[in-house]
């Protein structure tokens, strides 16, 4: 893709590459290990959807670089050498507060087949992110402590301890006297506990007390030891590490949500640390003076989520109850700095971002012509880095999610009924195999929508037996016209239909609204519904006949 694309991902491509090339140190980095997009996780419970937006970002960042000839990868490590400090909800407080302090790779995991706690949370998301189209190389925080990828970075933090004291004391205003490496006591084997108060740089060893009264959501047995920092004995503190991991991992762009860019927050005191003491330039957005901009929030009905707490709606869930690859578009499409709000629930803001999905998808296949030059670029590069797996080769079939909603409860969820429907009405062509999935896909999407999320207004279901109906002259007239219409023209279009229908409502002096409340009364028992002749046809004119006959 061309540097002078408007995309926001094709601009961050750009603008790393440009870092690269003015930074010695990040020359050297990507040579030997190309341009690392890199992400990490605490997995301390269920993971919110709020992270999939950063799994997205730094994903399509990285497929921006690879259609620019650089070599690039997405790398999402799990921090599974945090400690336990919190039990999700809707687990055995009893069973897991032993486990309180912890590293989290050491907690067994509530569900069996996973290695730990850990690795439970974190593969509870990973699992999904092909669904998602996310290319990424999964790791674990506490492999490269184990293999000694920190242990440059551990003598270094705390052969400087003074200094890394100064610079929180600068942000802060004040400092303490713990070293910043936290020990995996040898005796309880807790790391949530454990504070190291004197380094012997001689002997290359840290002593440390493991408190029972560090803090306050476990306790520590009280062993006092002494042990090497390195190959996975312990930790530093998130800061000291978040600053440590950019060197040791070969990171040159990384993000995180605005909170973490914040004056004074986790992502100055790194880029400090790393600039400082490691002498590595920070990532991009950030450079060695200013902290640069984090992605703004994304919420689900404005609900503020935490992962440890198990608030809002995880990764996982919203993957199961909405399309992957249309939240995928939503994501892709909004540049990183503005805020998403998205509620689905009562709404119909998924009938229009499906339309907008489906407006992208014509608009690159030259189905539809936009006369913007950079519009047309944009949309174009929106579909290609939002889309999941191979792009197709021409225009997929698609139908409009309220279309297929009208389809699928009017031939009550059924998908191949609904799938011959839109043939014999002409709807869709004959389908072959990957065309009748894409059909296959949406009709999927409109019956989860209908069911879960759709407002009342939307929702109807054709009745099997009709009532007799209080009617005025003038609609009871109406209706056996219908029903003459019906029955002489077993061939009718919907377009015929409509004008037919809006005929007989002129003939007998009727308002258009009366009739169609009555139609609907008698059909859906409601006083609206879908578009009339669209869903008489799709209802089938011989149930809609009977239905009318009963009542009037």
């Amino acid at each position: 893709m061309p540097e002078e694309s408007l995309f926001w991902a094709d601009q961050i491509a750009a603008a790393v590459k440009e870092r690269v090339s003015r930074e010695p140190v990040l020359q050297k980095v990507v040579k030997e290990k190309g341009y690392i997009c890199y992400d990490e996780k605490t997995p301390s419970g269920k993971i919110h959807i709020g992270s999939g937006r950063g799994w997205i970002i730094h994903d399509t960042v990285a497929k921006a670089m690879r259609s620019m000839g650089m070599r690039a990868r997405f790398i999402l490590s799990s921090d599974d050498m945090d400690p336990m400090d919190a039990i999700p909800s809707g687990l055995d407080r009893k069973k897991f507060l032993p486990f309180m302090g912890m590293p989290m790779k050491d907690v067994p995991s509530p569900v069996k087949g996973y290695a730990s706690f850990a690795e439970y949370y974190f593969m509870d998301s990973a699992e999904k992110f092909p669904d998602f189209g996310i290319e990424v190389v999964l790791e674990r925080t506490s492999t490269h402590y184990e293999n000694g990828d920190f242990n440059p970075y551990i003598r270094l933090a705390l052969d400087n301890f003074r200094k890394i004291q100064e610079i929180y004391k600068k942000l802060y205003g004040k400092a303490n006297d713990k070293l910043p490496f936290n020990p995996i006591c040898g005796n309880c084997g807790k790391i949530g506990t454990t504070a190291a108060y004197e380094w012997d740089g001689e002997r290359e060893i840290v002593k440390y007390t493991c408190s029972p009264h560090l803090v306050d959501w476990a306790k520590g047995c009280g062993h006092q030891g002494e042990i090497s920092p390195y190959n996975g004995s312990g930790k530093l503190p998130w800061k000291v590490e978040w600053a440590a991991k950019w060197p040791a991992v070969g990171v040159v762009f990384e993000t995180a949500g605005k909170d973490h860019f914040s004056k004074g927050g986790a992502r100055e005191v790194a880029i400090r640390i790393a600039s400082e003491i490691f002498n590595y330039p920070p990532p991009y957005p950030s450079d060695r003076s200013e902290i640069g901009k984090g992605y703004e929030f994304f919420t689900v009905g404005g609900a503020k989520m935490s992962t440890s707490k198990g608030v809002g709606v995880g990764f996982r869930e919203i993957s199961e109850i909405l399309s992957a690859k249309i939240l995928r578009y939503l994501l892709v499409r909004t540049r990183p700095h503005a805020v998403i709000d998205f509620d689905p629930y009562g709404t119909n803001k998924l009938l229009l971002l499906y339309d907008s999905y489906d407006r992208t998808e014509r608009i690159y296949f030259g189905a539809e012509k936009i006369e913007n030059e950079k519009e047309l670029k944009q949309e174009k590069r929106i579909y290609e880095l939002s889309h999941v797996g191979k792009l197709p080769e021409n225009l997929p079939p698609r139908i409009p999610l309220s279309f297929a909603s009208m389809v699928i409860q009017t031939t009550n969820f059924d998908i191949g009924k609904a799938i011959q429907k839109l043939q014999e009405t002409g709807k869709t062509r004959k389908l072959g195999k990957e065309e009748k999935a894409y059909i296959t896909e949406r009709l999927n999407d409109a019956s989860s929508w209908v069911r879960k999320f759709a407002p009342e207004q939307y929702r109807f279901s054709l009745r099997e037996k009709s009532e007799k109906v209080r009617l005025e002259a003038g609609l009871r007239n109406a209706l056996a016209d219908l029903l003459h219409a019906l029955t002489s023209l077993p061939d009718e279009e919907e377009e015929k239909l409509e004008e037919k229908i809006y005929s007989i409502i002129k003939r007998n002096n009727l308002e258009a609204k009366e009739f169609f409340r009555a139609c609907y009364t008698i059909l859906v028992g409601k006083d609206h519904g879908p578009k009339l002749a669209q869903f008489i046809l799709f209802a089938g004119k011989e149930k809609v006949t009977k239905l009318i006959e009963e009542s009037i």
